[in-house]
């Protein structure tokens, strides 16, 4: 079984997809770790994503890994663990524009789908069920207003002893849903056949226990 996770940056895509994945005893494939992935080398080597050619030559050989060590998710990237980095601002900037590349989107689709095909996943993402997994059992929309998001981010960024903007925490997922709804390749928008899921006044248990009454019923 297949469940599909889509939604804009802050949505709580990730929490709620592991804590689903935990639950049912399924796998969770963070889609958006990998594209972080590719971000982070772009940043680290200084890549001009407006140079295609160039990305698609540099990408081609990276490996990126995902591993459980003590049942918490690892994000290897040509053997090194960049877990801690890749929640960074700038690399989520980043990853939002250089997903759009058909070169990048390319390089990752073939692993996401045979992890679904081989294994019961739950897969967030910004296109899962309208491009990577269109026959996926379950598909969840899942959205909250670019307020709550900016506040949930501003509270992360708090905890780890930064001292935050948070209005321009939320221009910049503003600025965001914006790139990912109108890129031209696989733009973020709700499956029509997904269930729509508003989390602005909701907490992460029910968001959570609200998917698995779904996905027991499929």
């Amino acid at each position: 079984m297949n469940i599909a996770i889509d939604g804009p940056a802050g949505a709580g895509k990730s929490t709620i997809a592991k804590l689903v994945a935990k639950e049912l005893g399924f796998i969770y494939v963070d889609t958006g770790a990998m594209y972080r992935s590719i971000a982070l080398y772009l940043i680290n080597n200084q890549i001009d994503i407006s140079d295609v050619n160039l990305v698609s030559e540099c990408i081609s050989p990276i490996s990126i890994e995902i591993k459980y060590e003590n049942d918490i998710q690892q994000i290897y990237l040509n053997g090194d663990n960049v877990t801690s980095r890749l929640r960074e601002e700038s690399v989520g900037n980043m990853a939002s524009k250089s997903s759009a590349l058909p070169c990048v989107r390319a390089k990752l689709l073939d692993l996401q789908r045979q992890l679904a095909n081989d294994y019961n996943v739950v897969m967030d993402g910004r296109d899962i069920g309208t491009n990577i997994l269109p026959n996926a059992e379950l598909k969840i929309y899942l959205t909250a207003s670019s307020k709550v998001r900016a506040n949930r981010r501003y509270d992360e960024l708090v905890l780890k002893g930064d001292n935050p903007d948070i209005d321009k925490i939320e221009q910049d997922i503003i600025t965001r849903d914006k790139q990912d709804m109108e890129r031209e390749i696989a733009p973020l928008k709700q499956a029509e056949d997904a269930v729509f899921i508003d989390s602005s006044d909701m907490s992460i248990d029910e968001v959570v226990k609200v998917i698995i009454n779904y996905a027991r019923r499929r």
